[in-house]
């Protein structure tokens, strides 16, 4: 219920910043009722914000939202549900719900967990978003107030504690180069899916690395074989 809380509240900066980006009050509440996942939410209304294609936001929003079908494959198994149940357990299946199923020891604490979280953060999330998307109606020019940096600030202060590892470190770092660098070349919308190329990138380049090392060491296995027939040959 504390994560459900405390990422649920969050959904009031969507809410405001949905409006700020031209989206009817109907519109803001039907995404956090259909879409339930936060990162692409962001993404999509901060595209349309900039000006962006809105097929060009709703693909990176896409894109964004991808990873939860990993998780999906995952809470599968543990979560073992009827398949009629599915379908419906899929809408809540986000970064908090898995974190939340992932850590717990037995089937039994992975659906509570699961459960409870999703419902706790559904539930809230799209009470904020009314609230904010009326807020921003009543507060005025959104822009005037700074309230359009409340959505990206809230989706680093997601991501932030995620960053972990040195890949998972420098795939945020390359991602963000390369979403900076592509802005002010690239139509609204469409950095976000260059930046998306980060991750293959790192993965690609750890692969080389690992490769060259692989071969060092059979070369130094072989040379070391080689030294060994010759001592045995005096």
């Amino acid at each position: 219920m504390g994560v459900g809380i405390a990422v649920g509240l969050s959904g009031f900066a969507f809410g405001v910043t949905s409006a700020g980006a031209g989206l009817t009050l109907l519109q803001s509440c039907a995404l956090s009722l259909l879409v339930f996942t936060g990162a692409s939410q962001f993404a999509l209304v901060g595209a349309l914000a900039a000006g962006g294609n809105p097929l060009t936001a709703a693909a990176g929003a896409f894109f964004l939202g991808v990873r939860n079908t990993f998780y999906g494959l995952r809470l599968s198994q543990l979560l073992a549900l009827p398949r009629y149940v599915r379908p419906f357990a899929a809408q809540w299946v986000i970064d908090e719900t898995t974190a939340v199923a992932l850590a717990q020891p037995t089937r039994r604490g992975v659906r509570i967990g699961f459960t409870v979280t999703g419902l706790t953060l559904y539930v809230l999330w799209n009470l904020t978003t009314l609230l904010g998307a009326l807020g921003a109606e009543a507060i005025g020019d959104t822009d005037a107030w700074g309230l359009d940096a409340a959505g990206p600030a809230c989706f680093l202060a997601l991501l932030a504690p995620m960053l972990r590892t040195t890949r998972e470190r420098a795939v945020a770092a390359i991602a963000v180069v390369l979403g900076l660098g592509f802005l002010p070349l690239l139509p609204a919308g469409v950095p976000v899916l260059i930046a998306a190329l980060a991750a293959p990138a790192v993965l690609w380049f750890e692969g080389r690395r690992a490769g060259r090392g692989t071969a060092r060491e059979s070369a130094g296995e072989s040379g070391r074989g080689t030294t060994d027939r010759k001592e045995t040959d005096r």
